[in-house]
């Protein structure tokens, strides 16, 4: 994949690293899953801060701030359509870019609608105090 295309609502496999595992002294993703780019942010040492959340099939406890994809959804971001899915929004993944080790050169899986994403990136920014996040940079 290349940079251009890692921007809100981009869909790409990536070993997620979950706050909980962390905690316990994790320091990689135990398998790769769906993520999607929640938001881009440039530095100024020309690399980007990238924050990404997770796409999971476990549907999330009720105090979770999460949200289900819709199946119009699921289609314009290359995921399975056949199993629920959920975007966890509390707790997310920092990378780099360029410079991650974690996110690898193949394809992205697809691209969520604006009308769908955005509204869910306002809600994230109004409760960013509330949000774990896994830095796996250096």
């Amino acid at each position: 994949m290349s940079g251009e295309e890692l921007i809100s609502g981009t869909v790409f496999t990536y070993p997620y690293l979950w706050h909980r595992e962390s905690l316990k002294g994790e320091t990689s993703g135990r398998k790769p899953r769906p993520v999607v780019v929640a938001v881009r942010v440039p530095r100024v040492n020309k690399t980007d801060l990238l924050i990404l959340f997770p796409i999971t099939s476990k549907k999330p406890e009720p105090n979770r701030f999460a949200a289900e994809i819709p199946n119009t959804e699921k289609k314009r971001g290359g995921l399975e359509m056949g199993i629920p899915l959920w975007i966890v929004m509390d707790d997310c993944n920092e990378e780099i870019w360029p410079g991650s080790y974690y996110i690898a050169p193949r394809p992205t899986l697809g691209k969520f609608s604006k009308g769908f994403f955005l509204p869910l990136l306002k809600e994230f920014i109004q409760r960013r105090n509330e949000i774990n996040i896994v830095g796996r940079h250096s």
